[in-house]
C-alpha cells in the first residue's frame, strides 16, 4: 500500500503531465467535470473560431498567388519564372525574420491588440498586389506582407498555451491549423468566383482576388480586436468561477508574470528537442507550401482540368479530405499525449504519395495521390506544433523555442519557391523526388526527438535532474517531457 508522500508525489507528477495539482484537487470537489467541460467549451467556442479566421486569412493571402499565376499574374507582370521564385523567396524571408521579434513583443503589446494589428496590415498589404506591374513593386509588396503576417503563427502558439493544458493543445491547434487546409479549398473556389469578375474597373480578374481577398482580412483583422481577450483574467466571456478554474488549470501559473531574462532566450535557442522538431517541421513545410503554391499548376500541367478556372475546382477535394483527418489526428494525439509517436505514422502517408506521384504518368493516380500528400502533411503539423510548447515551461522559453521552431521551419518556403519549375512539369518528377526526399528525413528526425526525450524522462526518474527540483520550469525532474 502507497504511503502518502507516494500519493503526493504522484500528485505532482500527475500535474506535471497534464493532470490535477494538489491545488486543482481542491478546486474540483467544489467543481465538477461538468463545469471544466463547460470552461473548456466556453474558452473553444470564443477562441478557436476567430483564430481559425486569422489564420485561414493568414494562408490564402500566402498561396492565393499560386491561384493568380496560372490567372495571368505572371504574363501580365512579364515576370520569368525566375523572378517568380525570387518574389515568392522574398516573402519567406521576411516571415523568417520577423517571428522571433513578433514573439518576444507580443506579452509588452498585448496579443488582442498584436494579432489583430497584424492581421489588418497584411490585409491591406494583400490589396495592394492587386495593382503591382511588374517584378519590382511584386517583390516589395511580398516582403511587406511576410514581414506583417511572420508573427501570427508563433503568436497564437504562444497565446494558446496561456489558456489550455499540455494534454488539451495538439487538438487546438489541429482545430485552427484545419484553416489552412480548408483555405486552400477556399482559396481554390473564391479565386474561381473573383477572376470570373472578368476585366472591371480597367483591372484584370487577377487582380480582382488580392484586392477582394485583401479587404476581407483587413475587416475581419479589425473586428478580432473587439473579440480576442489577453488572458483568462481578461475574458468577459468567463464567469469569475471559471477564470479562478482556468487560473487554476495551467501548468504554468507561476510564470503569469514573470520577468524579461535572456538567459531563458538562450536556454530556448540551444534546446536540442527545437532543432530536432524544427528541422523535422522544415522538410514538412518545404512540402506544404511548394503543394499550396504549386497544386493548381500541376492539376493544370496534368490536362486533369479543360482550362485553369476548372482547375482551381478540382484542387477543393484534397484539402478537404486533409482538414478533416487533421483533426481527428489532433484528437488521438491529445488522447494519447503523444506527438513523435503519431506523426511517425501521419507522415508515411505523405511518404506514399510523393512516392507513387514521383513515378506514374497516369493523370487520374497522379491527382488521388494528392490526397495522400496532403493528408499525411497536414495531419502531422498540429502534433509537431504543440510538441515543444507541451516540453518549454516559462513564457519567455517558450516564446523563444515556438518562434525559433517557425523561423526554422519557414525556411521551407524557399525550397518550395524553387522547387516546382515549369520546365519539370507536367510530371514534375525532379521536384517531387525532393520533396520526397525531405519528408523521408522529417520521419527519421522526429525518431531521433522521440529518443532524445524519452532520454531526459529516463535521466529525470535516475536523479540526474535532481539540482533542479522544485524550480519549477522544463527541468525540473517532475516535468515530464511529452513524447
Amino acid at each position: 500500500m502507497a504511503s502518502s508522500s507516494d500519493k503526493m508525489h504522484e500528485e505532482k507528477v500527475e500535474h506535471r503531465n497534464g493532470g490535477p495539482s494538489d491545488e486543482e484537487l481542491a478546486v474540483t470537489s467544489d467543481h465538477s467535470i461538468a463545469q471544466t467541460r463547460k470552461l473548456l467549451f466556453a474558452m473553444d467556442i470564443r477562441l478557436l473560431p476567430v483564430l481559425a479566421l486569422l489564420f485561414l486569412c493568414s494562408f490564402i493571402d500566402r498561396t492565393n498567388v499560386g491561384n493568380a499565376k496560372i490567372l495571368g499574374l505572371q504574363a501580365d507582370t512579364g515576370m520569368n519564372d525566375h523572378q517568380y521564385a525570387i518574389g515568392l523567396a522574398v516573402f519567406y524571408a521576411t516571415y523568417i525574420a520577423s517571428e522571433l521579434p513578433s514573439n518576444l513583443v507580443i506579452k509588452k503589446v498585448s496579443p488582442k491588440i498584436w494579432l489583430p494589428l497584424l492581421t489588418a496590415v497584411w490585409g491591406l498589404l494583400t490589396m495592394c498586389l492587386g495593382f503591382v506591374k511588374g517584378f519590382g513593386s511584386f517583390t516589395a509588396v511580398r516582403a511587406l506582407l511576410g514581414m506583417a503576417e511572420g508573427g501570427l503563427l508563433p503568436g497564437m502558439v504562444l497565446y494558446l498555451s496561456h489558456f489550455y493544458k499540455r494534454t488539451e493543445f495538439a487538438l487546438r491547434i489541429g482545430i485552427f491549423y484545419t484553416a489552412a487546409s480548408l483555405s486552400g479549398a477556399f482559396g481554390g473556389l473564391l479565386a474561381r468566383g473573383l477572376n470570373a469578375i472578368g476585366h472591371k474597373g480597367g483591372l484584370d480578374g487577377w487582380r480582382w482576388i488580392f484586392i477582394v481577398e485583401g479587404l476581407l482580412t483587413f475587416a475581419i483583422g479589425v473586428l478580432s480586436f473587439f473579440v480576442l481577450p489577453n488572458s483568462i483574467e481578461s475574458a468577459r466571456f468567463l464567469t469569475p468561477e471559471q477564470k479562478t478554474l482556468g487560473r487554476l488549470r495551467l501548468e504554468d501559473a507561476n510564470f503569469a508574470h514573470e520577468k524579461f531574462d535572456w538567459a531563458e532566450v538562450k536556454r530556448g535557442v540551444f534546446n536540442l528537442q527545437v532543432w530536432f522538431s524544427a528541422c523535422a517541421y522544415f522538410a514538412i513545410l518545404s512540402g506544404l507550401y511548394s503543394f499550396g503554391l504549386f497544386l493548381p499548376t500541376i492539376i493544370n500541367s496534368l490536362k486533369f482540368a479543360s482550362d485553369p478556372n476548372e482547375a482551381q475546382l478540382w484542387t477543393v477535394i484534397p484539402y478537404a479530405v486533409a482538414a478533416v483527418c487533421t483533426v481527428i489526428v489532433a484528437l488521438l494525439s491529445d488522447r494519447l499525449a503523444m506527438r513523435g509517436p503519431i506523426m511517425l505514422c501521419s507522415l508515411p502517408i505523405a511518404i506514399i504519395g510523393y512516392a507513387v506521384i514521383s513515378v506514374s504518368h497516369n493523370a487520374h493516380v497522379q491527382y488521388g495521390m494528392t490526397f495522400l500528400m496532403a493528408t499525411g502533411m497536414y495531419a502531422s503539423v498540429p502534433c509537431v506544433l504543440s510538441w515543444n510548447s507541451n516540453n518549454s515551461a516559462g513564457h519567455y522559453k517558450r516564446a523563444t523555442t515556438s518562434a525559433l521552431q517557425l523561423a526554422i521551419a519557414n525556411c521551407g518556403g524557399f525550397v518550395a519557391s524553387f522547387t516546382y519549375q515549369k520546365s519539370d512539369g507536367p510530371q514534375f518528377h525532379k521536384s517531387h523526388t525532393i520533396i520526397l526526399g525531405l519528408l523521408c528525413a522529417a520521419w527519421g528526425l522526429v525518431a531521433a526527438n522521440v529518443a532524445w526525450c524519452w532520454k531526459i524522462n529516463r535521466d529525470k526518474a535516475n536523479g540526474k535532474y535532481a539540482a533542479w527540483e522544485g524550480k519549477g520550469d522544463d527541468r525540473d525532474p517532475e516535468f515530464k517531457l511529452v513524447l
